[in-house]
This record gives structure tokens, C-alpha cells and sequence, in this order.
């Protein structure tokens, strides 16, 4: 056993009373107000009006938690469904017990902001850029629910950084794993800054900011995924297609998608509105900046 590694939480739950407190569930709120924080703040710098994000993440963050279990229950469907099924069909619900597919969360989150945008007269390009460094940093956040969960890690190592991982999550005794959450988790936080300069130094609108964010947060998946050997719920229900798990795939498929985007929109440096339409037609001013 090597002298330094990295130890997993002896238990992800606690209990005031009758009411349990998990901590998965509290990383991803902080990691979402620290995403509506950051991305306020960068609304605000760009003209935008006091509460607009805040406002714009209700819709977002229930139709994210939706999209984001949805695309969990049907990639590892067999966790509940089905002949190897480990837990009953109705725990597809339990999302306190962990399991939100990210481009699930996106998905359905950017409905969610769509439709937030569309009722303010906002363009949606204008919010997608403001608040992709928040979304790379509150996943970094929330990358850390998987280390009291004790999933989310790679094959074994013998790397100083080794994560151990309890028997009944499934590791052997004496070994230890790469902590592919950790390394998403600094990934995320190296793209959020990332972002940050990008949109400082060129003039990244119409979603090309956003655009940025998915390549970069893909492109660091993709190898990430294929580190990993966690199962789910004890059994590996990993679904993989000719060698690759499905989050590679998507993984593909979104920054090929990203790259096409950013191609198709290089010459857009129009402004975009920070403010309603309907009050920049009635004489508003909404400055733009490159935050």
C-alpha cells in the first residue's frame, strides 16, 4: 500500500432528527448558488439587470434535475429495470441517492432558460455566455457529492493521489483508484477560468462563449470516462458502444457539435440583449461588455 492516498468519506448521510442530510445533495447546492452568484455578477458587468440570472435559474435548475435523472435512468437502466436490476423500478425517482447525467442537467436546463429568455425578451446566446464559467465551476463543486457517494473513480493505481474505495462501492481491499472525480473537478475549474480569460480577451457572443465551455468540458470527459470503472449500485451497468462508454460518444458528438458552432458564428460580434427587447425598443441602453 502506498504511504499517502486519498481516504473516502466513512459516510455521505447525516441525520438531524428524522430528516437526513446527505451531502451529495448539499454540493449541488452550493454549487448551484455559487454558479447563480458568479453568473450574476458577470450579467450585471455586461448591463444586464439585478436578478436576472436568479430569476432565469428557478426554471433552469428544475428542469436540469429532471433532464439531468432522466438521462442517468436511461443510460444505466438496468440498475432498474430489467433482469439485473438491483433496485426497484420506483428508486429511478431517488435522486438524494445520486445519479444526474450532466448533458441530461444541459439539455433540459437550457429549456428551462430558454423559456425564461423567450418571457423576457433576453437573448439566449447573451445568458448561455454569461453563465458558462459558472456552469464549469459549480460542476467542479459538484463533482465532490461523488467522493462521499464513493463513485466516479478510474482503474487502479499505485499514484500517491490513489482514492480508496469501501468494499460495498466496489473496491478490493489494498488497492487503490484514480479519483476521476477529483480530476474532473480540477478540470472544471481550470475551464472556468478558462472562460473567463477567453471572454475578456476575444469577443466570444451568440453561444460562442457557451460553445467554448462544451468543447472544453467534453474534451477533458472524454478521457476521464474512459478511466473509469466505478459501477453502479454495486454491479457495472457501464452501457458502452464498440469499445466506448456512452459518455464518450456523447462526449463526441457535443464537441464535434461545439466545434461546428463556433466555426458557423466566428464573424457574429454583434451586441446582444442584456435588457428586455421590448424596453431597449422604448429608448434603453444596455452596454455590452466582455465579461
Amino acid at each position: 500500500m502506498p504511504l499517502a492516498s486519498i481516504p473516502s468519506p466513512a459516510q455521505g448521510v447525516w441525520h438531524l432528527g428524522i430528516i437526513p442530510i446527505r451531502a451529495y445533495a448539499l454540493c449541488f447546492i452550493v454549487a448551484i448558488a455559487f454558479g447563480v452568484w458568479l453568473s450574476e455578477r458577470r450579467w450585471r458587468a455586461r448591463g444586464g439587470e439585478k436578478g436576472v440570472i436568479g430569476d432565469i435559474a428557478v426554471p433552469a435548475v428544475i428542469f436540469g434535475l429532471v433532464g439531468g435523472r432522466l438521462y442517468h435512468v436511461i443510460v444505466d437502466w438496468q440498475t432498474y429495470f430489467g433482469p439485473r436490476a438491483i433496485k426497484e423500478p420506483y428508486q429511478a425517482l431517488f435522486v438524494w441517492e445520486g445519479g444526474l447525467g450532466i448533458w441530461g442537467a444541459v439539455a433540459l436546463g437550457g429549456v428551462g432558460v430558454w423559456l425564461a429568455c423567450r418571457r423576457r425578451g433576453l437573448s439566449l446566446g447573451a445568458v448561455a455566455d454569461t453563465i458558462a464559467p459558472g456552469i464549469a465551476f459549480g460542476q467542479a463543486i459538484a463533482r465532490w457529492g461523488n467522493w462521499f457517494n464513493q463513485e466516479l473513480y478510474g482503474s487502479p493505481t499505485t499514484l500517491p493521489w490513489g482514492l480508496e474505495i469501501d468494499q460495498a462501492h466496489g473496491g478490493v481491499p489494498g488497492t487503490l483508484y484514480h479519483p476521476a472525480f477529483l480530476y474532473e473537478s480540477l478540470w472544471d475549474v481550470a475551464l472556468g477560468f478558462a472562460l473567463i480569460l477567453a471572454g475578456r480577451r476575444f469577443t466570444l457572443r451568440h453561444g460562442r462563449l457557451f460553445a467554448l465551455y462544451v468543447a472544453g468540458y467534453t474534451l477533458g470527459r472524454f478521457w476521464i470516462e474512459g478511466l473509469r470503472i466505478d459501477p453502479v449500485g454495486g454491479v457495472d451497468h457501464a452501457v458502452t458502444l464498440l469499445g466506448l462508454r456512452i459518455n464518450q460518444w456523447t462526449s463526441i458528438v457535443l464537441f464535434a457539435g461545439a466545434l461546428v458552432h463556433l466555426w458557423v458564428n466566428r464573424h457574429k460580434d454583434a451586441e446582444e440583449h442584456v435588457v428586455p427587447a421590448a424596453r431597449e425598443e422604448n429608448g434603453g441602453h444596455h452596454p455590452v461588455g466582455s465579461a
